[in-house]
């Protein structure tokens, strides 16, 4: 087996298109899978835009366990990266059951297909969201996970649970859980950035879009948390940033550096942002006016929460880099781009 092969699932989205260009160029052989379900096919031509590199890339659906088996058959990778999962928390509060179907199947069928093809690693999305409004700020990889205030949040919780059995069980997976915290911005290059479809369930394509008149206002949901400006307190992280985390993890793994089977890490920034201070600093730096309004608070959001990254930072020699400056003027620029498409 070639051991530099890498399975990106949901590479086509956000995150794992950041991830694929890292991959990439680290000289990884990746293979994207995507349902394409909340990201476009087009995606794959920013990429090999940027690291010059063809994209492979199989239209699969991971909940379609035939489908991914024989994509394990024919492409035999050493790990894999699972990004493929519905993330937003709104939709999951209306939509329990696609969200339950969608996220924990898919992660089954990995998992039985790695073990039938001997694929060891697997490097997985989970979320802050596991631990809730902790009562103590930063949270660290410690924290006690909390209930879950979304189905969003709870899938990532049983996923979690699913990968910490599964290490206990059989013996023969290594895993890195990467906890995110709110990945913004865009590739530097503007060729590939966050593509929502419909009506945005994240903040920063919404802000763009209100910037470039797609959008007519822009919600801010609450201003009477408990919060310096009453506006909710999120660890906004440059979504590059973010990919190179998921480097570093596969890294120690290939490396045999892992202290236990199954690990865990919060990759964030450790600064804490209002939503209003995202608002007035997406103004400066793009010398732009917002239509923005209060609105009531949205379902299942916490008030605040922000990691410390040191353990990240000190176990993977990672550190997220980027300015909130740098990162949402990337993500103007990425707006732009698809203005003049």
């Amino acid at each position: 087996m070639d051991n530099n092969r890498v399975l990106v699932t949901g590479g086509m989205g956000y995150i794992g298109s950041h991830t694929v260009v890292e991959l990439q160029e680290a000289g990884y052989e990746v293979l994207i899978v995507d349902n394409l379900s909340n990201s476009e096919a087009s995606v794959k031509y920013g990429i090999e835009a940027i690291t010059g590199k063809k994209v492979e890339f199989e239209q699969v659906d991971c909940c379609d366990y035939d489908a991914l088996d024989k994509v394990f058959e024919r492409f035999a990778p050493q790990s894999v990266i699972h990004f493929a999962a519905s993330k937003a928390v709104g939709e999951s509060v209306q939509q329990p059951l696609m969200y339950y179907r969608n996220n924990l199947n898919s992660l089954v069928n990995i998992l039985t297909a790695m073990r039938k093809h001997g694929t060891e690693n697997i490097v997985f999305s989970s979320s802050c969201t596991v631990y809730g409004q902790a009562e103590k700020l930063p949270v660290t990889e410690q924290t006690p996970r909390r209930e879950a205030t979304s189905p969003y949040g709870n899938t990532k919780h049983i996923c979690e649970d699913i990968l910490r059995d599964s290490v206990v069980a059989y013996g023969d997976f290594k895993v890195i859980a990467l906890r995110y915290f709110n990945p913004i911005g865009a590739h530097p290059s503007a060729l590939i950035g966050e593509l929502p479809r419909g009506v945005p369930n994240n903040l920063i394509p919404f802000v763009t879009q209100t910037a470039a008149g797609i959008r007519e206002q822009l919600s801010v949901f609450g201003d009477d948390y408990n919060t310096p400006d009453g506006s909710c307190i999120r660890d906004y992280i440059n979504v590059v940033d973010l990919a190179k985390a998921h480097i570093a993890a596969l890294g120690r793994m290939r490396q045999g550096k892992m202290k236990d089977s199954f690990e865990v890490f919060n990759v964030g920034t450790g600064n804490g942002v209002s939503t209003l201070e995202i608002v007035k600093t997406f103004e400066k730096v793009n010398g732009l006016k917002l239509n923005y309004r209060i609105v009531g608070r949205r379902a299942g959001d916490i008030e605040a929460v922000w990691a410390d990254p040191s353990y990240a930072n000190n176990e993977l020699g990672w550190k997220a880099e980027a300015t909130l400056e740098d990162t949402l003027r990337s993500a103007w620029n990425w707006q732009k781009h698809l203005n003049n498409k």
